[in-house]
């Protein structure tokens, strides 16, 4: 069996038909990178323009608005395949598009960036997105002098960097040159008598000046605790925690990593204990303590720690 041959309508050199007051106004606008809408009795704002109210079916007043170019999507529908008479070479949404000012919407293609062909709407794509016109460079006077629409910009992504040195003080300085060697260091508080670690120099409950040191052991209790989702040069793995760690004999809690036990199995008064790296590997800094690991400790009550929740 033969195949059926093609059949072609085709008008040589185009269909032309007049457009109207109404329909003529709004394509000229768009020559000139402009949206209008036209005003109902009924006090509503048309895009695209009509003749006629669709809802009651009298004449539109005559008035144009201006409205727009921002606008948001009311629904769309992703074509993830295009073909070759759609406006767009990659992935897009048709959506329906009310322009701000006007009360209905108008049809036209979303260009969201370039995705494989074939590839699922991206997860931003939703009804209520804030989307603007891409105007062509030459204009005709037609619906087409809207290349697409495309996302407002709500988002930023820009390198940042900052170089700074800090400059510890004697109290930082000296906590940092105990670390440097292996110990922890505090300072105990003449007044309250509690010990302060990382010494500052100073009680934070007191604001007296403080300068009596006191060497605290590498164990203590986790008093509160994150686990983190988001990869960390200094954690193990991901997920991690990060602890408030309230190290034996002291009177503030301290922030530390946790590791050497899974992240849903850390506990509020859980018994830990200092991972200091190799004794070669010491420098003057905090990170001469990987983290904390569990002791082999039953935990410590919650009412002997809630004071430092």
């Amino acid at each position: 069996m033969s195949e059926a041959p093609n059949h072609v309508l085709e008008f040589p050199g185009g269909y032309t038909r007049s457009v109207g007051p109404v329909i003529g106004r709004f394509l000229t606008e768009l020559r000139d990178g402009r949206l209008v809408g036209v005003r109902t009795a009924g006090g509503r704002v048309l895009v695209p323009p009509t003749e006629y109210d669709p809802a009651d079916g009298e004449p539109v007043t005559g008035e144009f608005v201006e409205v727009g170019p921002g606008g948001t999507v009311q629904t769309w529908s992703w074509v993830s395949r295009p073909r070759a008479v759609h406006p767009l070479d990659r992935p897009f949404a048709w959506a329906l598009i009310r322009p701000d000012g006007a009360d209905t919407a108008l049809l036209h293609a979303l260009d969201l960036g370039p995705f494989e062909t074939g590839a699922a709407p991206p997860r931003f794509l939703k009804t209520g997105m804030r989307v603007r016109p891409k105007w062509r460079a030459e204009r005709t006077g037609a619906i087409g002098d809207i290349e697409c629409f495309r996302p407002e910009v709500t988002m930023i992504n820009a390198p940042t960097r900052l170089e700074y040195r800090l400059q510890g003080g004697r109290a930082l300085d000296r906590f940092l040159e105990g670390i440097s060697q292996g110990r922890i260091l505090g300072h105990r508080c003449e007044v309250c008598g509690q010990v302060i670690v990382p010494m500052k120099g100073l009680c934070p409950r007191d604001g007296v000046p403080t300068t009596e040191e006191v060497e605290l052991p590498g164990t203590g209790t986790v008093t509160t605790f994150a686990v983190n989702n988001l990869p960390d040069p200094r954690a193990p793995e991901v997920p991690f925690v990060s602890a408030y760690i309230l190290l034996d004999g002291a009177g503030l809690p301290m922030l530390a990593l946790v590791a050497g036990i899974p992240a849903d199995q850390v506990r509020m008064g859980m018994r830990v204990k200092a991972a200091w790296r190799p004794r070669e590997e010491w420098v003057a800094s905090m990170a001469n303590i990987k983290w904390f690991e569990p002791l082999d400790e039953p935990d410590v009550p919650f009412e002997a720690i809630k004071d430092f929740v």
